[in-house]
């Protein structure tokens, strides 16, 4: 395991190899910045197959396409990174074609690193990565190598360093991925339209998400939810 920022990926590290790819973010924009910065197969040796915005959409390629990297979003409609990494869990453990998973995300929230990465991504590196270093951090990927930011190697190996340690937040694990999602948004100011706008969910599921969120974590308000989700490095 080692950091992905020493940009020595290049136009000569791909040499003749192609490593096929399927991008998943829920930002269009995003993915259309991606697939220029990488997907130009004759320089850099990364052949983009397919694209999804959300859960459902990233199976259906995942399974359709069978990649050799997935770029996945921590956070997606429809359940989140976590829910892709579940459900492929089968093309994952394929001993002869595996799919191999690399976090690409804004968030370097340890919780999020943590999940992903116990549901069995190979690797996060944040938004800020240069197409460079992205190149090199999937062609590592691909060869089963495991890829961090450098800023973030260090808490992954602090979580996995004792089998004795709590796998993640206990107060955390009550709530499900999309409550997560939920507290996550609420947190960082969103509005209950723009949190369903988002999601893809109505305002009254919502409602409903927050409630349950403050029952379970046993909050009084958004407010006091937000220090909670601040306090542990969730917004």
């Amino acid at each position: 395991m080692g950091p992905a920022g020493d940009g020595s990926a290049g136009d000569e590290a791909a040499g003749e190899r192609t490593v096929r790819v399927v991008l998943v973010d829920d930002h269009r924009m995003f993915r259309t910045g991606v697939q220029a910065e990488i997907g130009v197969t004759e320089r850099t040796g990364v052949e983009v197959v397919g694209e999804a915005a959300d859960v459902d959409q990233a199976i259906t390629v995942i399974t359709a396409t069978r990649p050799e990297v997935v770029l996945l979003d921590v956070h997606l409609p429809g359940g989140g990174g976590v829910e892709v990494l579940r459900r492929s869990a089968t093309q994952m453990a394929d001993p002869e074609r595996p799919v191999r998973f690399l976090a690409l995300s804004v968030s370097d929230a340890a919780a999020d690193v943590i999940g992903v990465i116990r549901g069995g991504a190979r690797g996060y590196v944040t938004k800020t990565i240069t197409g460079k270093d992205l190149v090199d951090a999937i062609f590592r990927v691909a060869d089963g190598d495991a890829v961090f930011s450098p800023r973030l190697a260090g808490f992954v190996l602090d979580a996995f360093a004792s089998t004795d340690a709590p796998p993640v937040d206990e107060d955390l694990d009550r709530l499900t991925q999309r409550e997560r999602e939920v507290l996550r948004l609420i947190a960082r100011g969103y509005a209950y339209k723009e949190i369903a706008k988002q999601l893809f969910i109505s305002v009254k599921t919502v409602e409903s998400h927050v409630s349950a969120v403050l029952r379970k974590l046993q909050l009084s308000n958004r407010h006091e939810l937000t220090r909670w989700a601040a306090a542990r490095r969730l917004v």
